[in-house]
């Protein structure tokens, strides 16, 4: 039987070299390393290092330690632009990269995000409330680095 401190111990190098997308991956690395644990288990390690889900080198999402910065923004590129209408919020991204946007998205955790739906190219994003969707589309242009579009 392995303590928290020593999985946890193991789980920081592991996030260090930032080889894992999914809780996982995290769950058969640590058993590689005698640190045999369930997902739940591996997601509260997680919350408890202060892990995030970031994208790669490679555009591909990984875990990695946090950083500690309070402003998180999208990863540099990956929006190429955003509209709107009335009730729904529609992020462009390159071929394939949607889902890492999704889950940057996810990731943030922003108050005025009911949730998302990623594509290939597209992602979807449904506001909170629609009398506040200019200033939630205005957050992500900033995030994403864009400038506004009016």
């Amino acid at each position: 039987m392995t303590t928290a401190k020593a999985r946890r111990t193991v789980l920081q190098e592991l996030l260090s070299g930032g080889k894992a997308s999914t809780q996982a991956e995290l769950c058969e690395l640590l058993a590689a390393r005698g640190h045999a644990s369930t997902q739940s288990t591996i997601s509260r390690d997680l919350k408890r290092l202060g892990a995030q889900r970031t994208v790669g080198p490679d555009g591909e999402p990984v875990y990695r330690l946090g950083t500690g910065t309070a402003s998180r923004g999208l990863s540099a590129g990956m929006v190429t632009g955003i509209e709107h209408n009335e009730h729904l919020i529609v992020l462009r991204t390159p071929a394939g990269r949607a889902q890492v946007v999704g889950i940057e998205l996810d990731d943030l955790d922003h108050p005025e995000i009911l949730g998302t739906l990623a594509g290939d190219d597209t992602v979807l994003v449904v506001p909170r409330s629609v009398t506040r969707i200019r200033e939630l589309v205005e957050s992500l242009r900033e995030r994403a680095g864009l400038r506004d579009e009016r």
